[in-house]
């Protein structure tokens, strides 16, 4: 009597809750989302926290000296660097089930892919109506990809 079995439906009754048809099917249930923040892959060195307190320093230097050409490179590095501290974290819980962040991820992707075409079209005017739609389309097509998969990764939940 070591082992639990799962329930099964009756036979002459259709499966109604998604547990049931996934026994039916005989697909894992999916994995259940955790309470607690998922671990850095690189363990405990303190990566994510070091890169934002960089951004903070170059932030404040730049800020010092904003009139210079100096200041606007670190102020601008600060903010790269800040971002991508938080969006790392960002990616980590989302795709651990901990938290959504799918509007984030989404706009993330949408900004980054019209920066691209920006800077490939060299700012014409044609090229930033392009960008726009390109990203309006990349919002959209990552919303709901980024939501399906944390979902899978909830357990079904769709945010959290």
């Amino acid at each position: 009597m070591g082992k639990r079995s799962r329930k099964r439906p009756a036979p002459d009754r259709p499966a109604t809750t998604r547990a049931e048809r996934d026994a039916l099917r005989g697909t894992a249930p999916p994995r259940r989302a955790t309470r607690e923040k998922p671990p850095a892959p690189w363990g405990s060195f303190p990566l994510t926290e070091l890169v934002v307190l960089l951004a903070l320093i170059l932030g404040v230097f730049g800020f010092i000296s904003l009139d210079t050409h100096r200041g606007k490179v670190m102020v601008l590095a600060a903010m790269v660097l800040g971002s991508l501290g938080g969006l790392e974290v960002s990616i980590r819980e989302h795709f651990a089930g901990f938290k959504s962040h799918t509007t984030l991820l989404a706009g993330s992707a949408a900004v980054a892919s019209m920066l691209l075409i920006a800077a490939v079209g060299r700012g014409a005017l044609g090229t930033l109506g392009i960008a726009v739609a390109a990203g309006v389309l990349i919002f959209v097509l990552s919303f709901w990809g980024l939501r399906e998969a944390f979902r899978r990764r909830s357990g079904g939940a769709t945010f959290r």
